[in-house]
């Protein structure tokens, strides 16, 4: 395992820093960790859950899907 320090975290992150490992009673140190964990870590997604935000994002918006020559065509917009 590797150590690392941090320096010059403003005072409000340190402060939440500190509530939120109180309240999950870790340390500061381990909660640290796992927020980084959670950030840089990728989550896993049910491909279920994709299609139904898709589909929800796609009924908002309205209309048909797009052609692949509209797709190809608005790639190459503004290019020389």
């Amino acid at each position: 395992m590797a150590s690392i320090t941090l320096k010059n975290i403003p005072d409000e992150i340190y402060s939440l820093l500190k509530m939120t490992a109180q309240r999950h009673r870790r340390s500061l140190n381990s909660e640290i960790i796992v927020c980084l964990e959670r950030s840089l870590q990728p989550t896993a997604v049910r491909v279920e859950d994709a299609l139904v935000t898709a589909r929800r994002l796609r009924a908002r918006v309205g209309g048909d899907p797009l052609s692949l020559e509209e797709i190809t065509e608005a790639r190459h917009m503004g290019r020389s």
